[in-house]
């Protein structure tokens, strides 16, 4: 019964893993871009939700009413400023402006809040520790739980934003291709814009549970930028659903991992990482075929 209840733990943070990966796998399936700054601005969501709850005491779940917009404006002026020029300048050139962006971010974070680790977990009462034990002695936290679910929401909502909507239907026309889609009245400058600024309300989500389930600091971006990495490769570049599967499979791995060896938790989840990038690139018969793995989109 210990090892299902593992399992159970596993699943549940990897919702949070889905969660937090959701906005990087859209980027990348919509625009073939894979944001380095992805952790970052889920900190800075973060810090924005300590500020309404620790100086104005807005509850976290309430004050999202507030952050989702700024960071949707964040993204849509992202694009306009820096995505949507550094991509004319080739493939490589948006990875290092959204690492530049990602330093500026934690050197920004750091001199206005200092090295201080924070957390929103006082602002949300009991939902912080509060769980269910169901028969057979299975423990489920009613936080890991709600965040599993919002994060089958969210991309749930990201397909059928994409499947049954006009927005939609741009979004995939562009991405198929947007050359063509201009000629049938497709803005495609408008479209990226649009869908970066969605990345960013899932980016605010994230950073919010991030903020609430654990503690933060200006920078643990990087960190959560591997985790969400982490996810979309297992789960295949640019697929929603995938995502959670591959957020689900890492969380898992280090559930298990932890049960092993205390120190097996981290360990776990980056050596199926590795197995399963590494059979990729084994699948695909070449090293440098991992370059058309990453650009394979499937939104």
């Amino acid at each position: 019964m210990i090892w299902v209840n593992q399992i159970v733990q596993g699943i549940l943070v990897g919702g949070y893993y889905a969660l937090l990966a959701c906005g990087l796998s859209f980027m990348f399936g919509v625009m073939g871009i894979i944001n380095i700054a992805h952790g970052s601005l889920a900190v800075v969501a973060a810090y924005l939700l300590f500020v309404l709850a620790d100086q104005y005491q807005i509850n976290p779940f309430v004050g999202l009413i507030a952050v989702i917009p700024v960071m949707a404006l964040a993204g849509w002026v992202l694009h306009r400023l820096v995505l949507e020029r550094s991509v004319r300048a080739g493939e490589l050139v948006p990875i290092l402006s959204t690492f530049g962006l990602a330093i500026v971010l934690d050197n920004s974070m750091f001199t206005h809040f200092g090295a201080d680790t924070r957390s929103l977990a006082p602002y949300i009462g009991a939902l912080d520790y509060d769980s269910w034990t169901l028969p057979g002695n299975l423990v489920v936290g009613k936080l890991p739980l709600i965040t599993f679910a919002v994060a089958v929401v969210l991309l749930g909502g990201l397909h059928l934003l994409l499947r049954h909507t006009a927005l939609g239907r741009r979004i995939r026309a562009a991405t198929v291709d947007p050359d063509t889609a201009q000629l049938v009245g497709v803005n495609a400058r408008a479209v990226y814009a649009a869908a970066t600024a969605i990345a960013m309300i899932t980016v605010a989500i994230a950073g919010a549970f991030q903020a609430m389930r654990a503690t933060f600091d200006p920078y643990i971006g990087g960190q959560l930028l591997i985790f969400a990495f982490e996810a979309v490769v297992i789960g295949g570049a640019g697929s929603l659903w995938g995502t959670l599967f591959g957020g689900i499979v890492l969380g898992v791995a280090q559930s298990i991992g932890a049960q092993i060896r205390p120190q097996g938790f981290l360990i776990g989840g980056h050596v199926v990482f590795l197995v399963i990038l590494v059979a990729r690139v084994y699948v695909s018969g070449d090293m440098r075929n991992i370059l058309h793995l990453f650009r394979k989109r499937t939104v």
